[in-house]
């Protein structure tokens, strides 16, 4: 006869490892979407810092508060690492409080968006449209007029101020 104990220790490892699974599941479009900007790893790798990298390329996530773009509050456009693609204007940006730079709608055909069930949640991915670069994600507790909360990681961005006009 098999010991209790040891049946139920091999079941909740056998969960375990099926959970864990689960749970490092990459979002959808990191392998299956073709996109405009297409490089090996080796050329993005060059192109991007490691921090750059990581989130891009490899859905991770920067340590809140963290992001010098946290505190930019000029006029003007955050855009994509990987490909320089205007994602956001600085009109939409808002303090969350999140500890990410947060907006509550990208611009027009600047972003896409897949189901990601990583760290065992059910979330919405938002990846550039032209590169497939993760950029962070999106939530329904935003401000108004969309309700929406783009809550970005700022190493995925780079900012381009606004022209100064002439007076």
């Amino acid at each position: 006869m098999i010991d209790r104990r040891i049946l139920l220790a091999s079941v909740a490892g056998l969960f375990g490892l099926v959970g864990l699974r689960w749970l490092k599941a990459a979002p959808a479009n990191a392998a299956t979407e073709k996109f405009e900007v297409e490089k090996t790893e080796a050329e993005w790798r060059a192109h991007l810092t490691p921090q750059q990298y990581e989130i891009l390329r490899n859905h991770g996530t920067e340590r809140p508060w963290s992001s010098p773009l946290l505190k930019e509050h000029r006029k003007g456009t955050f855009a994509c690492a990987g490909c320089d693609l205007p994602l956001f204007s600085s009109e939409t940006k808002f303090e969350s409080g999140t500890g990410w730079p947060s907006f509550y709608q990208p611009l027009d055909n600047a972003v896409g968006k897949t189901e990601d069930r990583t760290f065992g949640m059910l979330r919405t991915e938002v990846h550039c449209r032209r590169c497939g670069g993760h950029l962070g994600h999106v939530f329904d507790d935003g401000p108004k007029p969309t309700g929406l909360r783009y809550c970005m990681d700022g190493y995925a961005l780079v900012f381009h101020p606004a022209a100064a006009s002439a007076s």
